[in-house]
C-alpha cells in the first residue's frame, strides 16, 4: 500500500501498487467503490499485467482518509489524483476509469495533460443524472440534504444498494459519499461531455453491449472516442466479464487511437449508480 498527502491539511490518498514497467497505469473506480476490489484481478491478467499499475481510491473512498471539509466535486476529486500522481512520480499514465471515476479522469486529463497519455472510460455516467424531485418510491441520495443523510437517510442507501455494493460503500465517508453523489446533475454531466469530446489524446469508451446504443454515441464517435460494446456483462464490466474486459482495455491501450466509431462487439450489472438506481 502507497499514499501520499494530496491536502493542505494532510490527508492522504492511498493505492495498491503492482510493479511493472512503464509508462504507468493508473485505475480509478466508481461511487461508493475501491479500486483494489473493482480492478486487481483484471489487472494481474496476462493481457494487462507487466505495468507499473497504481489501483487508487479516490479521497473519501476505500482507504484513502475521509475529510469532512473537502468538497468532494469532480474537479476537487481531479486535482486530489493528480496530487497523488506527482507524489507517485507518475506522468503520461494511461488512465482507466469505471463510473464515476470517469467523470474524475475526463476532468483529470483537461486540468493536468501531462498526467495522462490515454483514457479508458468504463461505462460512465455522461448522461445520467438524479432526478429532481426524486421518482416516486425510489429511496437515496435525491431524498436527502446532507445534513439528514449524515442523520441516518444513509441506511436508506445502504437497504437500497444491497450487500455487494455495499461491501465497499460501507468505507466511503459519509460527505464524499453525498457531495460526490450529488454531482451527477444535467449541467455537470453536459460539462464533462463536452470536455471529452474536447480532448485531443487516444479515449475510448467501454459500455455494455446488453444496453444497446450509448446515448449520444455518435457525437464521441466523432470526436475521435472508440466505442467498444462489451459483452455478457452489466454496468460492473470488470467484474461481469473479466476477460472480455481485459480484452477490450488491452486493444484500446495497443491502438493509436485515432479511429472513431463503434468497434465491433467481439473486443467487447450497470453500477446502478446513485444517479439512477437510488433517486
Amino acid at each position: 500500500m502507497r499514499d501520499a498527502v494530496v491536502t493542505a491539511a494532510g490527508d492522504r490518498i492511498r493505492w495498491a501498487e503492482l510493479p511493472g514497467q512503464g509508462p504507468a497505469r493508473v485505475y480509478l473506480h466508481g461511487l461508493g467503490a475501491s479500486s483494489p476490489a473493482y480492478f486487481a484481478a483484471v489487472a494481474a491478467h496476462p493481457l494487462l499485467a507487466g505495468r507499473r499499475s497504481l489501483l487508487v481510491d479516490l479521497l473519501g473512498f476505500g482507504l484513502s482518509d475521509r475529510p469532512t471539509d473537502f468538497g468532494y466535486t469532480f474537479e476537487a476529486h481531479a486535482d486530489a489524483v493528480a496530487a497523488a500522481l506527482e507524489s507517485a512520480g507518475v506522468e503520461q499514465a494511461e488512465v482507466v476509469a469505471h463510473s464515476m471515476g470517469g467523470c474524475v479522469a475526463v476532468l483529470l486529463a483537461a486540468r493536468h495533460p501531462r498526467l495522462v497519455s490515454r483514457l479508458v472510460l468504463v461505462d460512465s455516467p455522461l448522461d445520467r443524472v438524479i432526478p429532481r424531485p426524486p421518482a416516486p418510491g425510489r429511496s437515496g441520495l435525491a431524498w436527502f440534504t446532507e445534513e439528514e443523510f449524515l442523520a441516518g437517510g444513509w441506511r436508506d442507501v445502504r437497504a437500497a444498494v444491497g450487500p455487494h455494493w455495499w461491501s465497499t460503500m460501507r468505507l466511503a465517508g459519509l460527505e464524499a459519499l453525498h457531495r460526490s453523489g450529488m454531482e451527477f446533475t444535467r449541467e455537470v454531466m453536459d460539462q464533462l461531455r463536452g470536455v471529452l469530446v474536447g480532448l485531443s489524446l487516444p479515449r475510448t469508451f467501454l459500455w455494455p453491449e446488453r444496453d444497446g446504443t450509448f446515448p449520444r454515441a455518435e457525437q464521441l464517435a466523432a470526436s475521435g472516442v472508440r466505442m467498444v460494446p462489451v459483452p455478457d456483462c452489466g454496468h460492473n464490466i470488470m467484474l461481469d466479464n473479466p476477460e472480455g474486459f481485459a480484452r477490450a482495455v488491452a486493444e484500446a491501450l495497443a491502438g493509436d487511437g485515432a479511429p472513431g466509431g463503434v468497434a465491433g462487439s467481439a473486443v467487447a450489472g450497470r453500477e446502478e449508480e446513485l444517479c439512477a438506481t437510488l433517486s
